[in-house]
């Protein structure tokens, strides 16, 4: 087994793709909806950093199904950070299945990763104009 010293993989940065039929509607979505702007883009693409970290959104013919979160922010106040969304006009999934349902556009997620030194996590989806499924959470501790 590699360390991660000699893992190529273990020392690169990740960085999340979501697809786009409409670029323009995404950039939109993206700008009015989260109050985010390209840092750089490129025929086909737009790259945006939040926190040291990056994604891009691309145009693409193909669909993500949003049948699962394809990205997440994590952030120090999710019930705030949810409020100012809904103020700009994004909605909220509604999740209610036996054990996990959203309460106001909010889940209690039991369990989180030891190293994370939480015990849970308060967590609220959206889909951007695309269809993406997109996460919110704020670690419990």
């Amino acid at each position: 087994m590699e360390t991660d010293d000699m893992n190529p993989l273990a020392r690169g940065r990740v960085a999340t793709r979501l697809p786009a039929q409409d670029l323009e509607r995404a950039r939109r979505f993206y700008s009015e909806k989260l109050g985010l702007e390209p840092v750089d883009e490129r025929p086909g693409g737009l790259l945006y950093r939040c926190g040291g970290t990056e994604f891009a959104v691309f145009r693409s013919t193909g669909a993500s199904p949003g049948t699962f979160t394809q990205m997440g922010w994590q952030v120090d106040d999710v019930e705030a950070v949810v409020s100012e969304l809904r103020r700009r006009g994004v909605v909220f999934e509604v999740v209610d299945v036996p054990g996990f349902r959203t309460e106001d556009g909010i889940a209690e997620v039991e369990g989180n990763y030891p190293s994370k030194g939480a015990r849970g996590e308060r967590a609220a989806w959206f889909r951007d104009s695309e269809g993406n499924l997109l996460g919110i959470g704020e670690p419990v501790v």
